[in-house]
């Protein structure tokens, strides 16, 4: 048995935490993915964020010629070589994680690398399951980063007929001439959106009538529109059963038409993520879990064990790197500074859909807002109503923001369009630092012609009640 001032579970954000201010610590970090499919560094940098920008950057490239024409401009593709975009992407993205484990197996004096699976037997007490065999493993502190793995739904046939998942698909060896996209969240529409640009014929299945359903209902509505003129959408399906035979795989659906099959080269499931709890054993280590399965972590994340912290996926509703990242500097601070404990600040996380079109969105939907009794007012604009996008002949993309209609503070804001994850940014900026609607408006320039004057025209067009200074 080995005791450890720290111990960390899991490479991705955890792995930021031990820094020179720990050089005389002496800490172990587990990671259960190092070996010949190495995923050190976690989800965002092997199967997550970064890979899949990059294919997106590429998807989008491949787009271009279809709204070429409207300009004036005739651009033609040529084609597609899918197994230089995959390789030039990894060929990039596996060299860092390597040398991620690499620094930590060598060039960290004082941290140890333990190469397999950890699982609580108790509280701050480990087995982990490596090559060589068990090894167990105490610490005065354990931070949880363990992160989180695609959910697989209970579809009779899914296991034996065979499925991709965002962590396999990426690295396929060919393109299919078909595929069928299981799931209707960001994961889903973000690779339904690389793989139909690509030149795949892609079909869509969801339970409810929407894509993105979560997103405010105007984005939702917006965005399910425009990409039923791209993908063969099955909404409101129940899958009953999916079987391979040959090369194809079926999926047998039921919807308000009655029984449907779909045929496909590929199935991808992405039909959300799931808190890797159950893999690390968190009950038997004491850990309080929430009522939807991950580590229960307060405002400071330290967990129901004394000793014991958890940041990002595991504990995290929010399944964000920034959030991760974020929760990663809290963490490293109160680990450091036990006697003056700062909190997380999840007042207002942003996230974006890196689809066609983007979607930006942070703080209330109007849903929440009316479910939740907040009094507000709301203020859409349109591209098309702005110099750049009327330029641009962009005819689908807006806006909407929601504020307080007495103080004028911003509640929420929702960005369908081009550019859409960096224009709402200046609203994440406001929010934080309680800047309202009327001072942002008119308070600063707005360089013009350019697309931020899209937030600026919204943030004009609030009725507040409060008159001008």
């Amino acid at each position: 048995m080995r005791h450890y001032d720290l111990v960390i579970i899991g490479s991705g954000s955890g792995n930021s935490i031990v820094d020179e201010r720990f050089a005389q610590w002496d800490v172990a970090i587990v990671e259960k993915g190092i070996g010949p499919d190495s995923v050190y560094g976690g989800t965002c940098l092997n199967v997550g964020c970064i890979p899949t920008k990059m294919f997106v950057h590429a998807a989008d490239t491949a787009r271009t010629p279809a709204g070429s024409g409207r300009l004036g401009v005739d651009l033609e593709l040529r084609g597609v070589r899918w197994a230089e975009i995959r390789d030039r992407i990894f060929g990039r993205i596996d060299p860092i994680a390597a040398g991620g484990e690499r620094y930590r197996a060598e060039g960290s004096p004082n941290v140890t690398l333990i190469k397999g699976t950890a699982r609580f037997t108790g509280p701050r007490e480990l087995v982990v399951e490596t090559a060589a065999g068990p090894e167990v493993v105490t610490a005065d502190r354990v931070v949880v980063a363990a992160g989180s793995r695609p959910a697989v739904p209970d579809v009779p046939g899914l296991d034996t007929a065979g499925y991709l998942t965002s962590d396999t698909v990426m690295r396929l060896d060919e393109l299919p001439p078909r595929m069928i996209v299981m799931g209707t969240g960001f994961v889903g529409v973000e690779l339904a959106h690389v793989f139909s640009a690509l030149g795949v014929e892609v079909t869509v299945i969801g339970r409810s009538g929407l894509l993105l359903r979560n997103e405010d209902a105007d984005i939702a509505r917006r965005f399910t529109d425009i990409a039923g003129q791209r993908w063969d959408l099955r909404m409101d399906r129940r899958a009953l059963r999916v079987e391979r035979e040959g090369g194809v795989v079926r999926v047998y659906v039921d919807g308000p038409e009655g029984p449907e099959t779909l045929e496909a080269e590929e199935l991808l499931v992405a039909t959300g993520r799931v808190p890797n709890t159950d893999l690390i054993d968190a009950v038997a280590g004491g850990l309080k879990l929430t009522d939807d399965g991950r580590v229960y972590a307060d405002s400071t994340q330290a967990t129901s064990v004394e000793g014991v912290w958890a940041l990002g996926d595991i504990s995290s509703p929010y399944q964000l790197k920034h959030v991760a990242n974020h929760e990663a500097r809290v963490v490293q601070h109160n680990l450091l500074n036990p006697a003056a404990l700062v909190e997380s600040d999840h007042r207002f996380v942003p996230h974006a859909v890196f689809s066609a079109p983007r979607i930006a969105s942070v703080g209330l939907t109007e849903d929440q807002a009316r479910r939740d009794g907040v009094e507000y007012v709301s203020a859409t604009h349109a591209y098309a109503d702005i110099a750049y996008g009327w330029a641009m002949e962009d005819t689908t993309g807006f806006v909407k923001l929601l504020a307080d209609p007495i103080t004028g503070l911003l509640l929420g804001a929702h960005i369908i369009g081009p550019e859409a994850p960096t224009l709402i940014q200046p609203v994440i900026q406001a929010m934080h630092f309680g800047l309202d609607a009327r001072t942002m408006a008119r308070g600063q320039y707005w360089i013009h012609p350019a697309m931020p004057e899209l937030v600026e025209n919204a943030l004009l067009k609030l009725d507040l009640r409060v008159a001008p200074a």
